[in-house]
């Protein structure tokens, strides 16, 4: 049985998980995003984009070299630690928008260039490879186990 989360593991959840997810929509949003988004993930890692599986760091590169530059807007992110490790994996749902092309405007009338609604959800997994944290409150390294996004607007 699996020791219960205490208050500090969820603050510590919660700045991981915020730490994360500027991280990854800054690494996104980049046009260095070939080379580093494929590093947050690893070869068995799962990816659903909109109902379309890929795998792993390759199956990254993959949905992305194509893709025209993006622009993403963050509204939420709830974050749900799951007991079991130490330090705990984390259950990650953001909701946020997404512009597709070079259209920053909403005076475009390309539908590529309009904010779509997206709902995305990570599995993070505690990095056995990375250095363990030193100090306390210090937050762990996470590689995604599996990320799935869904359009919803």
């Amino acid at each position: 049985m699996s020791a219960p989360l205490t208050a500090a593991d969820i603050e510590i959840a919660t700045r991981a998980a915020d730490s994360f997810t500027r991280i990854y929509y800054t690494a996104y949003d980049s046009p260095t995003r070939l080379s580093e988004l494929p590093k947050l993930y690893r070869p068995t890692s799962a990816l659903t984009w909109n109902g379309t599986p890929f795998q792993g760091s390759g199956g990254v590169v993959t949905l992305v070299q194509n893709m025209p530059p993006t622009k993403h807007e963050i509204q939420s992110f709830d974050c749900h630690p799951i007991p079991g490790t130490s330090p705990p994996s984390l259950l990650i749902i953001v909701s946020g928008s997404v512009v597709h092309g070079q259209g920053t405007t909403s005076h475009s009338k390309n539908k590529e260039d309009q904010p779509r609604v997206f709902s995305q959800t990570f599995m993070l997994v505690p990095d056995a490879a990375a250095p363990a944290p030193t100090k306390a409150g210090e937050l762990a390294k996470y590689y995604i186990s599996a990320d799935a996004l869904r359009f919803v607007g």
